[in-house]
């Protein structure tokens, strides 16, 4: 099987079928076995199935085929009579019409497997040339386990809950910015990883939540177990667990209800994952995670910026507010509701240029604080009181 060729689905779903012991896995055992696979991490060392030779998988094929593999666990073990494919698009094509029109050159096409592989493709990574490796494994696919949640959702109700998605991300969010808040010494990186989180949201509408409001938005026990295991995955940054971080992992799986053994086989398991795999993952052969991650999505911003600047600019110049914000942001610091305007206003305009489509992904978000510092080179010097021209 080739999961960069076409036909790798039918291929996969006939492979998978004689898999007799997969789908038979309890939710538990299930979820314990994607994580030891790096799906949960977002860095993929190798597939679920021991039916499908992928010694020779690439990292983005090794993240198709467990994508594929998860969704398709979550439909076989649900009372759905709808066939596969079709629900996986159905899916896709609910939250489409929601969110963004990511899909749309896609999801008007009559339901086939080709189609399901092309938006397996585009829900992994946009183009090898405008998405570094770093940024793709770091943040879209560390969300990837998102969908199978929210897919189980949907075939249980036969509708997409914009809601659940959306209280799902809210807690992550704030979870996560505890968890780096909880370290006892912060580098460069680290305060810049959570300024990024703080500034932004995938729903732009969303208000950030505490702590304890959060633990509320968690019910299933694979809701908790993946909040509890991004926790461990974000302690990691620094390629330690220290005292401080370690008792606020241990809260917060008591806090979830989750067993003293569950919490300690988190931490165990992501120690384990990322020394053992160090060699294999593009990620950690940097000196810090996070600065490698702040290191390429910096480039990877002012690529896509360069790239796009004068159909930017036309775009930007039929939005006023959004062009006085931008010229203010040089001078002070926005307030938090003036940066959910331009967060807002910048996405918008961001949908209408297919290029700039990474910014509307789960995690795309996370750069805009980037693009809102260089944007305003781009303007009229008239704009910057304070520009110096090379």
């Amino acid at each position: 099987m080739n999961p960069s060729a076409s036909g790798w689905v039918k291929k996969l779903l006939q492979e998978v079928s004689k898999d007799k012991m997969l789908f038979k896995l309890t939710e538990d055992d299930f979820y314990n076995g994607l994580r030891l696979c790096g799906f949960i991490y977002g860095s993929n060392v190798k597939i679920l199935s021991k039916r499908i030779d992928s010694k020779d998988f690439t990292e983005e094929e090794r993240s198709k085929t467990n994508l594929c593999m998860s969704l398709l666990y979550v439909h076989v073990n649900s009372n759905s009579k709808i066939p596969f494919t079709d629900c996986v698009i159905n899916f896709y094509k609910a939250i489409n019409e929601l969110k963004t029109s990511f899909f749309k050159d896609i999801l008007g096409a009559k339901k086939s497997s080709e189609q399901l592989e092309k938006i397996i493709h585009k829900r992994i990574q946009i183009d090898d040339n405008v998405i570094t490796k770093n940024f793709n494994y770091f943040i879209i696919n560390a969300l990837l386990f998102v969908d199978i949640l929210a897919f189980k959702k949907f075939l249980e109700s036969d509708a997409i809950s914009i809601e659940y998605i959306k209280d799902l991300e809210k807690a992550i969010e704030s979870i996560s910015l505890d968890v780096l808040n909880a370290k006892t010494t912060k580098n460069t990186y680290d305060e810049s990883l959570i300024k990024l989180f703080e500034s932004s949201l995938r729903f732009q509408n969303n208000e950030q939540v505490d702590y304890k409001t959060a633990l509320s938005l968690i019910n299933s026990n694979l809701e908790k177990y993946y909040l509890l295991d991004l926790s461990c995955m974000a302690t990691w940054g620094d390629r330690k667990i220290d005292t401080d971080e370690q008792e606020f992992i241990e809260k917060l799986g008591n806090d979830l209800s989750l067993d003293t053994d569950r919490i300690k086989t988190s931490i165990e398991t992501v120690n384990t994952f990322y020394t053992t795999n160090k060699d294999n993952i593009a990620l950690l052969s940097s000196k810090n995670i996070v600065q490698s991650f702040y290191n390429n999505s910096s480039k990877m911003v002012i690529k896509l910026i360069t790239r796009n600047s004068k159909r930017l600019y036309r775009e930007l110049k039929d939005s006023k507010e959004l062009l006085i914000l931008l010229s203010q942001s040089t001078r002070r610091d926005l307030t938090l509701e003036e940066q959910k305007k331009v967060q807002e206003q910048l996405l918008d305009i961001f949908k209408s240029i297919p290029s700039l489509a990474i910014f509307i992904l789960p995690g795309g978000a996370l750069l805009l604080p980037l693009v809102v510092k260089f944007i305003p080179k781009l303007l009229p010097s008239a704009f910057d009181d304070n520009r110096i021209e090379n």
